[in-house]
């Protein structure tokens, strides 16, 4: 989820605008949990997830 939709709980403005002093934390700490993985919904993790164990999978039937 991206910060720019997400409504401050302390003065009913967006976290994007970083009004308060609650909104300027929040956006800071969703800011950092950006990573490789953070543009990716959780869909795609867990296609990605499968994906990965479904390979790993594969090449242990084919060395036994």
């Amino acid at each position: 989820m991206t910060y720019d939709r997400l409504v401050c709980a302390n003065c009913a403005a967006p976290v994007s605008q970083g009004r308060c002093p609650v909104c300027r934390a929040n956006r800071e700490r969703l800011q950092q949990q950006e990573g490789p993985f953070g543009g990716l919904n959780p869909m795609a993790l867990i296609v990605l997830l499968v994906v990965l164990v479904a390979a790993l999978a594969l090449l242990a039937q084919q060395t036994a």
